[in-house]
C-alpha cells in the first residue's frame, strides 16, 4: 500500500468555504470519490488526505474551484466533475479560461458557458468553420451547444434563420403507425431541440419564432431540393442517416450558412445492412477544407458522473464481445 499524505489548503474567507464544500458537503464528497483522496474541513482549514499523486491533483483542482469561486462563479456537480476530468486528461490548465467567456444567457438570464475541454474544441471548430461534426456519446452537450451557437448567431444578425432537422428514424419504433404527418410523427423525437431552445429563449419566444418561420424544426426529407442561405443550420441523430441522406444535406449548404452536424456511432438505429452516413463522411471529408470533426468521450460527459461511467461499461461489454466474435470467425 502507498504511503498516505497530507496536505492543509487555507480558505481567505468564509465565502470561498461555503462555495467549494458546497450544500451538505456535496462537492466534497464528488472530489473525495473522484479523486480518491479524503477531504475534512475545520475553520479556515481544508485537509487532502490520500496517496501523494491524488493529494496533489486534489489540492490543484481545488486551487482551480476557489479560482472561480473569487471570479464570482456559483459551483455546481458540473463543475466539479469538469475540474476532475481535466485534471485526469491533462487538460486542467484550461479550466480557468471556460469560465471567462459568457456564450449566451439563457431564458431565466444565467450565463451559458462551456464545462470542459471537449466542448471548448468544439465551440472553437464551429466558429472557425463552415460545417462542423461532433460526434460522441449523449450527455456531451452537442445539442444544447449547438442550438446555444445557432440563437448567438440569430441574435447577432449572422444569419436570418435556425434550421434544425434529424432523420425519421427511431429504434423500435414504426412511424407509419403513428398518426399525423411525417413532421407530427417525427416532433416528439425532436423533444430534445425544443427543450434547449425553451431552456435558452424560452417556449414563448420559441413558439414566436417558429410561428414567423425564423426557427424551422422539422425532418430531414424536408430539406430536400432547397438551397439553405444565410442560415444556422442544425442536422441531429445524423448516426441514422443513410449515405445518400447525408450527401443530400450536407450539398444544401449556401452561402452565408453555418452547419452543425451531431451524433452519436454507438447508437445507429438504420437497418444492419445500411451503412451510417455519419460514419462513412467522417472517412470521405476527413481532408476537406472548412470542414471539421470533434470527436468526444464518456470523459466528456457533463451529466451525472455515473452516466460516464455507464458509457465505459458497455463500450469495454461491447469491445469484449466483438473480440470474442473475432476469434470464432
Amino acid at each position: 500500500m502507498a504511503a498516505q499524505v497530507e496536505k492543509i489548503y487555507r480558505f481567505e474567507n468564509a465565502e470561498q468555504e461555503i462555495g467549494l464544500v458546497g450544500p451538505q458537503d456535496s462537492n466534497l464528497k464528488l472530489i473525495e470519490e473522484g479523486v480518491g483522496v479524503s477531504l475534512s474541513v475545520f475553520g479556515d482549514q481544508l485537509t487532502i488526505k490520500g496517496e501523494a499523486e491524488s493529494v496533489d491533483a486534489a489540492e490543484t483542482i481545488v486551487v482551480e474551484l476557489t479560482n472561480l469561486i473569487k471570479k464570482g462563479v456559483k459551483l455546481n456537480a458540473t463543475d466539479i466533475v469538469s475540474a476532475m476530468k481535466m485534471s485526469e486528461r491533462g487538460t486542467l490548465e484550461y479550466f480557468g479560461d471556460m469560465y471567462t467567456e459568457t456564450l449566451i444567457r439563457d431564458a431565466k438570464g444565467h450565463p451559458v458557458r462551456v464545462k470542459n475541454y471537449g466542448q471548448r474544441r468544439y465551440i472553437q471548430a464551429i466558429r472557425n468553420n463552415d460545417i462542423t461534426f461532433g460526434i460522441g456519446p449523449a450527455g456531451t452537450g452537442k445539442t444544447y451547444l449547438a442550438v446555444v451557437m445557432a440563437v448567438a448567431a440569430l441574435k447577432r444578425g449572422d444569419v436570418e434563420k435556425i434550421i434544425i432537422t434529424r432523420p425519421a428514424v427511431e429504434a423500435g419504433e414504426n412511424l407509419g403507425f403513428l398518426p399525423g404527418d411525417l413532421k407530427e410523427k417525427v416532433d416528439p423525437y425532436l423533444r430534445p431541440i425544443y427543450d434547449a431552445l425553451h431552456a435558452i429563449i424560452g417556449a414563448e419566444h420559441t413558439e414566436r419564432l417558429m410561428d414567423r418561420g425564423t426557427i424551422e424544426i422539422a425532418p430531414l426529407a424536408y430539406m430536400r431540393g432547397r438551397t439553405l442561405d444565410n442560415a444556422f443550420i442544425i442536422l441531429d441523430e445524423a448516426q441514422n442517416t443513410t449515405p445518400q441522406q447525408m450527401k443530400m444535406f450536407l450539398t444544401r449548404l449556401g452561402f452565408g450558412s453555418h452547419m452543425i452536424v451531431n451524433g452519436d456511432v454507438s447508437q445507429i438505429d438504420l437497418p444492419t445492412k445500411v451503412r451510417s452516413g455519419l460514419i462513412q463522411a467522417k472517412q470521405v471529408l476527413a481532408n476537406v477544407s472548412h470542414i471539421t470533426f470533434i470527436e468526444f468521450a464518456a470523459d466528456d460527459v457533463v451529466r451525472h458522473p455515473v452516466v460516464g461511467a455507464i458509457i465505459n461499461a458497455y463500450d469495454a461489454f461491447d469491445a469484449a464481445k466483438n473480440k470474442q466474435t473475432e476469434k470464432k470467425d
